[in-house]
């Protein structure tokens, strides 16, 4: 495997990319695969999930009991490494101490970035995403349509291998026909959700598309479709989809996937891109400035060896910006220059606003109806597996509503691996006094053991000007470089989608027969509302446009200002739509290094 170190940097590449996640791995997989000299800089250790994850321990098997740590803030099993909203020597500040003020920025230092914790839902934006300005009059436009992207929509679902349904919802669009791979059965409360909620609301649940092969990829048929007439990428892409296993359906997908059914970088991008000799991973290599020549064309990155403190270069033709969106906007404004004084890529002055995240909030009940329900099979995969698509687009139209952005909503239940809280947890469900042991806990953990349902919306958000990320003028991190200030807040209208959300929920779980502790959040949807960053899907920074102006990336996530920097990541996107934004990622990193590989070709890079 050529993972290097910073003395086996070679002197020169053709693409130098900051970041192995989604962005960095997609690009990474393209340029590799058609022959470009490739290096990523990876600012955390390598990680190989075939090896490190605890996929099958059981809860009692954790140190700690899978308690939380600093090195592991979502508890032992989740899938991460020196990663979390607070990483010892890597600090960020918010300007503001008010209470929902707060931005939490989470940053995933290892192989693969954040591939390895996610959840996996994998939507597609819809048109009307693309266009809310035009459509709404909110936010912006993107400078491209659902039609530019849909064809890398198709490919990187057939590349990461996604299950689903063709549901024709509008704004939820549909794969093309064979791209998609079977999605699980429903299990007894998502079978109670869908019926009750079409009985009496009117509201489809329909499977969710994840990115978690429910079968075998088609390892004779697909590698041809993503590489025609390319031989070689053909067969290293068919070697690596037959070496993924089926999902076992048995544990979380945030612990990592040993045996590949679930989609991360370094198992479906890196590993064959790896294999075709044309890639270098640098890892423990934090990036500190992207270099500019006289002519204002990047040269390279100058990175910092976290493993001794020394500072390096790396030098490509072209680089390309892939850490998250928000490390991706901090490399930025610190890539500061007589030519560039006020950040790289910045003339604009946009550089780190508009950002935006999921609008959030969750509610649960217990379901009377799924007590004492006899044990049987409920395989299927941990976690999501349906939804309720936004329906109410033209009633938004027509300004029915008070609020222009949509949101899904997530349906959970079912007899997950109980912990150690699984019965005691419940007990103001009980219907006797006091707190149960023995025989009577027994009891009640039988009978109330998968009859919960938790709802969880997530929705639009349209960019606003309190919501960006800036250079703290103070703070630094351990290796001098300079750290991120955020601004946050919540727009009235996000809170009047939040109330929106309550009252749906509500009513879902109400007609399911449904009891809970407190209504939903209607009057005060603040006290509802997650935080900024807390569902992890911050995007923006470095807004894509059709006017240099207003602007950072053109349509192909070049950047205005600098021909040959790309920006890979969410950074770019104008807004956050009512779905997951990896999957749209993938797409875009895929569609920008099918450009920068004509550009090459034609000798204009």
């Amino acid at each position: 495997m050529p993972v290097v170190s910073p003395k086996e940097v070679q002197p020169n590449y053709d693409i130098v990319i900051v970041g192995s996640g989604a962005a960095g791995g997609q690009v990474a997989y393209v340029l590799a695969m058609e022959g470009a000299k490739v290096l990523v800089l990876e600012a955390g250790r390598m990680f190989d999930p075939a090896r490190e994850t605890a996929m099958f321990q059981t809860p009692d098997q954790a140190p700690l009991r899978g308690e939380k740590t600093p090195d592991k803030q979502y508890g032992f099993h989740d899938c991460s490494i020196a990663s979390g909203w607070d990483i010892p020597g890597e600090p960020y500040t918010n300007a503001s101490k008010e209470e929902k003020r707060q931005f939490a920025w989470w940053r995933q230092r290892m192989l693969g970035g954040r591939t390895n914790h996610w959840g996996r839902v994998s939507l597609r934006n819809g048109p009307h995403d693309f266009k809310t300005r035009t459509r709404l009059g909110v936010g912006f436009d993107w400078p491209i349509s659902y039609d530019d992207l849909a064809p890398w929509y198709d490919k990187a679902e057939m590349l990461a291998g996604i299950f689903g349904a063709a549901e024709g919802m509008e704004n939820s669009p549909d794969s093309s026909p064979g791209v998609l791979l079977p999605p699980p059965k429903f299990r007894a409360a998502e079978l109670l959700a869908r019926d009750r909620a079409k009985a009496k609301l009117g509201l489809s649940v329909v499977p969710i598309h994840r990115a978690i092969l429910t079968q075998k990829q088609d390892a004779d048929r697909v590698p041809a479709k993503l590489h025609p007439g390319n031989a070689k990428a053909q067969r290293l892409l068919a070697e690596n989809m037959r070496m993924r296993a089926q999902c076992f359906f048995a544990t979380d997908c945030h612990r990592g996937c040993s045996i590949g059914a679930a989609f991360d970088s370094a198992t479906v991008l890196l590993r064959p891109a790896l294999n075709s000799g044309n890639l270098d991973i640098l890892p423990n290599a934090m990036a500190r400035e992207v270099t500019v020549n006289a002519d204002g064309k990047a040269t390279g990155v100058t990175y910092i060896d976290k493993v001794d403190g020394s500072e390096h270069h790396a030098s490509g033709r072209i680089v390309v910006l892939a850490a998250s969106s928000q490390e991706s906007v901090r490399l930025l404004l610190n890539s500061k220059s007589s030519r560039f004084p006020d950040g790289l890529a910045n003339s604009s002055g946009l550089v780190g606003k508009y950002l935006t995240d999921s609008v959030s909030s969750g509610f649960s009940a217990q379901v009377p109806a799924l007590e004492d329900l006899p044990p049987h099979n409920e395989d299927g995969t941990v976690g999501q597996q349906a939804y309720i698509p936004w329906s109410f687009c033209q009633e938004q139209l027509a300004g029915k509503l008070d609020f222009p952005g949509g949101y899904k909503l997530l349906v959970s239940g079912g007899r997950r691996l109980p912990d150690l809280n699984a019965a005691t947890k419940f007990d103001w469900l009980s219907e006797r006094e006091g707190i149960a042991f023995g025989a009577d806990l027994r009891e009640d953990a039988r009978r109330y053991y998968g009859s919960i349902v938790g709802i969880g919306a997530q929705g639009a958000m349209v960019p606003n000007d309190d919501c960006f990320a800036e250079l703290d003028p103070e703070m630094k991190d351990q290796w001098g470089i300079p750290a991120l200030r955020f601004h946050w807040k919540w727009a009235d209208a996000e809170l009047k989608q939040i109330a929106h959300q309550q009252e749906m929920m509500g009513a879902i779980l109400d007609a399911m027969g449904g009891r809970y502790r407190r209504p939903p959040e209607i009057q005060n949807p603040i006290k509802a509302v997650k935080d900024g960053g807390s569902v992890i899907h911050e995007v923006g920074g470095a807004i894509m446009g059709a006017d240099p102006a207003k602007s950072v990336t053109d349509a192909w996530s070049r950047t205005w200002d600098v021909p040959n920097l790309i920006v890979a990541d969410g950074a770019t996107f104008p807004n956050t739509a009512d779905k997951n934004p990896t999957l749209t990622i993938l797409a875009l990193a895929w569609r920008a290094a099918d450009h920068l590989v004509e550009e090459m070709k034609r000798g204009n890079l």
